[in-house]
């Protein structure tokens, strides 16, 4: 295969190796019977990966994006057969060859040898429904839970929610091979869940829960601390010791502030595995066009202690977590289109989801926030330098 790399043009960025691309998909295990490899699988894996780069979501798309092109990756891939693969052998090879949790490998790894290894300290965890895939007449499709790196954009590991379970009997098994030491993992109220505390923290982690009325006697706990005491005359208790920090932000017409205030749970009085410390978190929003404001309140625990995580990281932390939502969820929904891709095969969607993760996280190592705007670079820089072959 001929070298072809690919450069942001972002101060400090690292390009985009193609052909290194294409060596680390060669690890990939190919089931097809050898008179049925008429086309590489790592050749096949790395135009699809161009495809969805250049701005293709479905399979029917990036297939006519390929065939449009197969003049100039013929000379790429250094191939010599005058044929380019066809829709039906690709909806074949994502639906029956690909193996979702090698393909997640490769790709992962292909991003840690490149871009310097996973340095984050806060991992999220996170579930979503690809709506494209649920029959009709039915309520449920397949169901992803991912591990997630939000200040990174990569997702380490991803599970496929059996229609048997939900994501609180998934959770273990998902962060299972993942090294949480000195890691902080972060989840939805759903997690907040006694047995995977005690997991994540004896395997060297720590764990940030957000609480609600799922775990209504912690809920009822936790909102104890931050009730002020009742005064009778004659009496007085002081407040216990806290600490507050906040942070405003303004973007997308709207202006937020968000205030964290912190206790440290020093006699025990909380009944859940090695928590140490306690918040409450308000985020005040303002619209500036209509001036209307709206105010919300949630409760959560950790078990970090005050020495490893301050109230300031830990604001820091909150707000990063709902990275995956903005930075995965809406970016493979909304840019990626992955809920308008309709996909019969489970296998074949958790395929899709799978390199539309890589192309975020492989976006956001090279530099670009903005998806969509790495995107058209990608189109126009991938088209330049194919075309530049003939």
């Amino acid at each position: 295969m001929r070298q072809i790399i690919l450069e942001s043009r972002l101060k400090g960025a690292i390009a985009f190796d193609i052909g290194q691309l294409e060596k680390q998909c060669q690890k990939l295990v190919d089931t097809r019977a050898a008179r049925g490899k008429i086309y590489p699988l790592s050749m096949v894996v790395v135009m699809l990966i161009l495809a969805k780069l250049a701005g293709e979501d479905k399979p029917s798309g990036m297939t006519t994006w390929i065939r449009e092109r197969q003049e100039q990756l013929w000379a790429l891939f250094g191939w010599s057969r005058q044929r380019m693969v066809c829709l039906n052998t690709i909806r074949t090879i994502m639906s029956e060859v690909l193996k979702p949790d090698d393909l997640e490998k490769v790709l992962r790894d292909y991003l840690h040898q490149t871009y310097g290894g996973f340095t984050s300290r806060l991992v999220t965890i996170d579930g979503k429904t690809m709506r494209g895939t649920i029959p009709k007449g039915l309520k449920r499709g397949v169901h992803l839970l991912a591990v997630y790196l939000p200040e990174e954009g990569v997702v380490l590991k991803q599970v496929q929610v059996g229609v048997t379970e939900n994501e609180i009997s998934a959770a273990a098994g998902l962060l299972a091979g993942i090294d949480l030491r000195g890691r902080i993992v972060c989840a939805d109220a759903m997690q907040t869940q006694r047995d995977l505390s005690a997991e994540i923290v004896s395997r060297g982690g720590d764990y940030l829960w957000f609480v609600k009325d799922n775990q209504p006697t912690l809920n009822a706990d936790v909102r104890q601390f931050f009730t002020p005491p009742h005064h009778s005359a004659g009496w007085y208790i002081a407040p216990l010791p806290r600490t507050v920090v906040e942070e405003t932000t303004a973007g997308h017409g709207r202006i937020e502030l968000r205030r964290l205030t912190l206790m440290v749970d020093k006699d025990n009085f909380l009944n859940w595995p090695a928590l140490q410390q306690l918040f409450m978190l308000e985020r005040h929003i303002t619209h500036t066009k209509s001036k209307r404001a709206t105010t919300e309140i949630v409760y959560g625990i950790t078990s970090c202690s005050p020495h490893s995580a301050d109230a300031r990281q830990l604001l820091t932390a909150t707000r990063h977590y709902w990275g995956i939502e903005n930075g995965l969820h809406y970016r493979r929904d909304v840019t990626l289109h992955e809920d308008a891709t309709r996909i019969s095969h489970q296998n074949m969607a958790t395929v899709m989801a799978t390199l539309n993760n890589f192309v975020i996280g492989l976006s956001q190592k090279m530099g670009f926030s903005n998806l969509a705007h790495a995107r058209r670079h990608f189109d126009f820089h991938i088209s330049r330098l194919l075309f530049s072959f003939s």
